[in-house]
């Protein structure tokens, strides 16, 4: 009888595995990019002898290589836009920093874009985990089930992954204020002093500019997803989406 307990949790376990698996092998075959920014930038149109634009992009992750910016410049310069060397003689100022790219999790990238702009985007990094199978009757079945179903997890695991990139962006835009209106802008700043105190630094000036801040943030699944097979398409959402403000 425990033979054949035992042959029936390991039948059972091997297919419960194997259908999940073969469920997320069709569901995901497919490459699934989305893009979502954590809040909406309206820029104010202005006439075609004031579409210039000066464009800095910083990359702060761990992929010192990525590169976007000759794409994201001549995707805007398909907009009608001019790109100027000196911020000075630009009515727009974009600034952009690459924080973060990397496996993650639904969940993780969605708490990323939900902080915004400035906040950290470690969590990003987060990964799922994955869930247990477990069957069978009494103390013995369930342990046996538990180890059966562990292997057998582990097994279909290894070869059906259901896997998520991100690339996360924090966006700056000035646009310059038209006429000889300026703004005032009011800064204060906490700064740490060791783990017991901190100083305060407070200040104001006059800008000639209008700013805006938002995150982007662009995901890719599908089922064993490779990061070569991710960046591109990644790269593609961002550019589009900073692209599109214009």
């Amino acid at each position: 009888m425990v033979l054949k307990r035992a042959a029936l949790i390991v039948i059972s376990a091997s297919l419960l595995s194997g259908c999940a698996a073969t469920q997320v092998a069709i569901s995901k075959r497919n490459l699934d990019v989305q893009t979502k920014m954590s809040s909406t930038v309206f820029l104010d149109p202005v006439a075609a002898d004031k579409r210039t634009v000066f464009v800095q992009l910083r990359n702060t992750s761990d992929k010192p290589d990525l590169a976007v910016e000759q794409e994201l410049t001549a995707a805007i310069a398909a907009k009608g836009y001019r790109l100027v060397a000196d911020p000075d003689l630009a009515h727009y100022v974009l600034q952009a920093n690459i924080l973060q790219v990397g496996k993650t999790s639904p969940t993780a990238t969605e708490a990323v874009i939900q902080q915004g702009y400035g906040a950290s985007a470690a969590g990003g990094l987060v990964l799922g985990a994955g869930a247990a199978y477990a069957g069978g009757s009494g103390g013995r079945g369930i342990a046996a089930a538990g180890l059966v179903g562990a292997l057998a997890e582990g097994i279909a695991g290894a070869a059906v992954k259901d896997v998520y990139y991100s690339l996360v962006t924090d966006l700056q835009i000035k646009e310059r204020i038209r006429g000889s209106r300026t703004a005032t802008v009011n800064s204060n700043h906490q700064l740490k002093q060791g783990t017991s105190g901190s100083s305060t630094v407070t200040y104001s000036e006059e800008s000639q500019y209008k700013t805006y801040q938002t995150r982007i943030a662009s995901t890719a699944n599908k089922v064993n997803l490779e990061f070569d097979e991710a960046l591109p398409e990644l790269k593609k959402g961002l550019i589009t989406s900073v692209a599109g403000l214009f």
